[in-house]
């Protein structure tokens, strides 16, 4: 199938799974003019992408754990859980940096509200 219909089967823009062929996440095989093909299975493959993008991985740790679905082995397995446990720790960080921020701005918020308040009491004089 070419690229249109790919894109029209997972979802997915044209212009996403281009992006997919250039960081190594999707192949093609090119006619003699140049338009990419691809199998049926690369409508699974590209839905799978698709499911590791929605878990906030990027394409360079995407390509770390192609390798578990492309060949699968006990050792690619262990590798890809590794990875993506590096993934959820780092995540769990940022969500903790976050929540750190939201909670010091809560604090400025409170400061805020308390000067306001503050605005509209008479001065005794």
């Amino acid at each position: 199938m070419r690229i249109g219909e790919l894109a029209s089967r997972t979802g997915v823009s044209v212009r996403s799974l281009r992006y997919y062929e250039e960081q190594g996440l999707l192949t093609s095989i090119r006619s003699s003019s140049g338009q990419r093909h691809y199998t049926d299975d690369e409508v699974g493959r590209v839905m799978f992408i698709q499911r590791l993008y929605a878990a906030g991985l990027s394409s360079r740790t995407i390509v770390e754990l192609l390798p578990c679905v492309d060949k699968p082995s006990t050792e690619n397995s262990d590798a890809a859980l590794e990875r993506m446990a590096q993934e959820r720790d780092r995540l769990s960080e940022h969500i903790t940096d976050l929540i750190r921020t939201r909670d010091a701005l809560d604090g400025l918020m409170a400061t805020n509200r308390a000067h306001r308040a503050s605005l509209r009491t008479p001065v005794a004089g």
